[in-house]
């Protein structure tokens, strides 16, 4: 279904667009990085959860886990300084007369 669009009121900041939740091969062939990131995260969460996981499987899929939760904290935090600088004032020219 498509986006539905609308008008924007000055000075209102855009909201980012959600990421969709796809299954690691859809996002690796038609997702954003952020989506595959979220899909192999949650991919490997299962595998980490799973009682049958080797021992040694566990401790590097904890630590890729833990790798993916920081790069999605980063890109989070970007969206949201990017949506932070928008919705601010433009500088005033400066005067050098004061």
């Amino acid at each position: 279904m498509p986006r539905r669009l609308r008008v924007v009121n000055p000075g209102e900041a855009e909201k980012p667009a959600k990421p969709r939740k796809l299954s690691v091969a859809e996002a690796a062939s038609k997702g954003t990085h952020q989506e595959l990131l979220m899909a192999v995260e949650a991919r490997i969460a299962e595998a980490v959860q799973s009682p049958n996981c080797n021992p040694v499987a566990l401790a590097a899929l904890s630590r890729q886990l833990i790798l993916i939760s920081k790069e999605l904290s980063q890109i989070a935090a970007r969206v949201e300084d990017e949506v932070g600088e928008a919705a601010l004032p433009p500088d005033e020219a400066w005067d050098d007369a004061i």
